[in-house]
């Protein structure tokens, strides 16, 4: 390593003079001794102080830039140098060399800045702050033939489309345009790997999504799906399975997606279609995601109702019923579920059969499936009185509804199952609705939910407890009164966060509970009148209309 030591020595001197022959010369010999042990050599780089000189020989008439750009990119390959790097205020000339016309010095950049910046988010901030991106996508539609600078461009792009910062300035580019075209080139699986590992993070963005989709990406994508959904080879398995997600990604784009869904009729709503009866599991998965995607609004869902949708996803879920794919399962159901939105769909798809489809999976241990599986339900039943009661008097369902009710470690299946256990009241309005749920042990459920953190969840299980107390309060008084009621309605209306709508359901609720004895005395014990006087005064009409009715039933009760 002596010989080491000269050459820095000597380059510090020619770094001064800039004679570019001797120059070029310790370059050289520096590039030789990191390729035969880079750590060595670039600690010894920084121990002599020569990184502070590389600032001022980035420039872009030299001879010498390139090499030492690629010195800089070899050193910045250690973690340890690129601090260092860094300091030496390298970043603001090599983003300056971007510009250049030099095809060897723009690659060396472009590594140089990738090591340094490497993992580090705040240093590639500061690039996006420096307008690297615009340039980038430049040099990507100038040297598109330039293998190694095109592949410099991509992983530049990868690491930067990380950042959420990065989506703007490249919505601002032709990065979308450019990407397809180098796509539609590309033969070699890597490749093309390459380019969706930028393509991924981007279409993360809804402008870009609508880019992508106007450049021409879709058609590629189905391509690539229709080449390789026979092949048993893993890269193909792979490349499919990329395609299709992508597909689906696109499709989150509410434009992009609308676009795309051509009133049903477009020819990609088809294509997608016909991968749900296929027997590739990627492709049922990806079809189903897709139609939950395509179905996020009223206008679509009819559509695709009148048009038989509902029968080739219950076929789908058939054939997962017995040990079946769980995320198939999860995607059938979403879509089934965002189907079942628009009121009209309702009755069209209780009348094909889905609540018994879906009723298949009532024994699966899978929370993301149970989750599903209560939206969809509840869905189907809002404002259906007959398909409410009739779920409603089903045993085995309510049974399980009280079980999940306790699924403290599943947050959505808990609550969902809440919403659903008050949703059957609600809309069924049946006293043997009723009485199956107190017999099935779900009271104390819906008076948990009445403390509930959100205001929807509150109101739904008061005014299904207001049902129950007019309908059956006998058959449900003694679950009411162990479940702590009262002492939960008095805590709602003292509360001054309570809702104004809470509050008024909170009082139609005690007026309710009159009627049974014990839980009338909780009710006097409780000194009720002092609360609701004081809301006669709310701010809220309704409140204050109802406290005084209240306040009244209050009085004479006592």
């Amino acid at each position: 390593m002596d010989n080491l030591s000269d050459t820095l020595k000597k380059l510090k001197i020619t770094a001064v003079d800039r004679t570019e022959d001797s120059l070029e010369g310790c370059l050289d010999c520096l590039l030789q001794a990191l390729a035969q042990n880079n750590m060595e050599t670039s600690e010894k780089i920084q121990e002599s102080g020569i990184l502070q000189l590389f600032a001022g020989l980035l420039i872009p008439q030299s001879s010498c830039t390139a090499k030492v750009a690629n010195i800089i990119a070899e050193v910045a390959k250690n973690e340890f140098m690129r601090t260092p790097c860094v300091d030496a205020g390298l970043i603001s000339p090599l983003v300056q060399l971007l510009n250049s016309k030099d095809q060897e010095v723009l690659l060396q950049t472009g590594r140089a800045l990738g090591n340094i910046c490497y993992d580090s988010h705040s240093l590639q901030a500061q690039l996006i702050n420096m307008g690297v991106i615009p340039t980038l996508v430049k040099l990507l539609g100038i040297h598109c033939q330039n293998a190694a600078l095109t592949e410099m461009c991509l992983v530049a792009f990868g690491n930067l489309a990380e950042l959420e910062s990065s989506k703007e300035q490249f919505a601002s580019t032709n990065i979308a345009e450019e990407l397809v075209k180098l796509f539609k080139k590309q033969i070699e699986h890597d490749k093309k790997e390459m380019i969706f590992e930028v393509l991924a993070p981007l279409a993360e963005n809804d402008a870009i999504k609508l880019q992508l989709v106007e450049a021409g990406l879709v058609e590629c994508l189905l391509e690539i799906v229709q080449q390789k959904v026979d092949s048993d080879k893993e890269d193909d398995i792979a490349e499919l399975k990329t395609a299709s997600d992508l597909m689906v990604l696109l499709l989150l784009g509410d434009e992009s997606m609308q676009k795309l869904f051509e009133g049903g009729k477009g020819n990609v709503f088809q294509r997608v279609l016909s991968w749900i009866p296929s027997n590739n599991h990627q492709l049922q998965l990806a079809g189903a995601l897709a139609i939950a995607n395509f179905a996020r609004n009223d206008g679509n869902c009819i559509h695709m109702v009148d048009n038989g949708i509902v029968e080739t996803l219950m076929d789908l879920l058939d054939r997962h019923v017995e040990d079946g794919n769980v995320t198939v399962q999860h995607a059938a159901l979403s879509a089934l579920r965002n189907l079942a939105i628009p009121v009209v769909n309702k009755a069209k798809m209780l009348s094909a059969g889905v609540t018994e489809a879906v009723l298949k999976f009532l024994k699966s241990e899978m929370p993301p499936v149970q989750f599903k599986l209560l939206g969809t339900l509840r869905m189907l039943i809002d404002a259906q009185a007959e398909a409410a009661e009739q779920l409603g008097k089903n045993v085995k369902l309510v049974e399980r509804l009280v079980e999940w009710c306790e699924a403290k470690d599943h947050a959505g299946v808990m609550g969902e199952s809440n919403r659903l256990l008050s949703a059957l009241i609600r809309h069924s309005k049946s006293k043997d609705v009723i009485k199956t749920i107190v017999q099935s042990g779900g009271i104390k459920h819906l008076v948990t939910m009445a403390t509930s953190e959100h205001v929807i969840m509150q109101n739904e299980a008061l005014v299904a407890l207001a049902l129950i107390a007019a309908l059956e309060l006998g058959t449900a008084e003694k679950d009411l009164e162990s479940a702590k009621l009262v002492q939960i309605l008095h805590r709602l209306l003292a509360d001054e966060r309570s809702a104004p709508e809470i509050k008024y359901n909170s009082m139609v609720l005690i007026c309710a509970l009159m009627g049974s004895e014990c839980l009338h005395k909780e009710v006097q014990d409780l000194a009720f009148l002092d609360v609701v006087s004081k809301l006669r005064s709310h701010e809220n009409k309704s409140v204050a209309q109802q406290a005084s009715l209240t306040e009244q039933r209050l009085t004479v009760e006592s």
